[in-house]
């Protein structure tokens, strides 16, 4: 079976991974699982960049340690709420200045909406993905879902900004959704479908 290993510690992150990827023979692992302590400094202007950066960076260390037959996968996904210009943009999982802190991030992005009317509080949630090879093989993927910032925070499903991000065809915030309903129609779960379909390719070749 072949390893995927997939450039973050991010346990939500990884199992919405696992379970989209489930169809394919991967050993999917995050880097702390595969041993791999290394921290990329995630300082590039588009989520596309950030992610190329930290999956050359973890594929260059693991061919340099002589591993074969591995892939690497990294993703930057964040919000941009168009009222604020883009913002948080790749600064998502740190808007509030703690990295990770998804309760004063929510706080923060409240507060620079109040007083907004709903309708002018359009957002996207938005997926670069990049896949690097063992043989050099490259894959980089985007996905993109529109919605709205809620006032308030509602469900208690997902993580990070799902209790604020409403879907209108749902009639849901990503925290109601059921991690199927979310995986249907997500950033993430629209980038990763684009790269199934690069892996089949993949995996048609390897299998020929």
């Amino acid at each position: 079976m072949r390893k995927l290993i997939v450039a973050s510690n991010n346990e939500h992150k990884i199992q919405e991974i696992k379970q989209i990827l489930l169809d394919f023979p991967l050993e999917i692992t995050s880097l702390k699982e595969a041993g791999i302590f290394i921290d990329v400094d995630e300082d590039r202007e588009t989520f596309m960049e950030n992610s190329y950066k930290k999956a050359s960076e973890i594929s260059n260390y693991l061919k340099n340690k002589g591993q074969q037959n591995f892939m690497v996968m990294a993703d930057d996904s964040g919000l941009e709420v168009e009222y604020l210009n883009g913002e948080p943009g790749v600064y998502s999982a740190r808007y509030a200045g703690e990295h990770g802190n998804s309760k004063k991030n929510n706080e923060k992005l409240l507060r620079n909406l109040q007083g907004i009317a709903f309708k002018d509080r359009k957002a996207s949630f938005v997926c670069s993905v990049v896949l690097i090879t063992s043989t050099g093989e490259e894959i980089k993927v985007e996905g993109k879902v529109n919605g709205y910032i809620t006032e308030v925070l509602s469900g208690s499903e997902g993580f990070g900004y799902d209790p604020l991000f409403f879907v209108p065809e749902f009639d849901k915030t990503f925290a109601e959704m059921s991690a199927e309903e979310k995986n249907s129609i997500s950033h993430r779960g629209k980038a990763l479908d684009m790269l199934k379909k690069e892996l089949n390719k993949i995996f048609d070749t390897v299998e020929e």
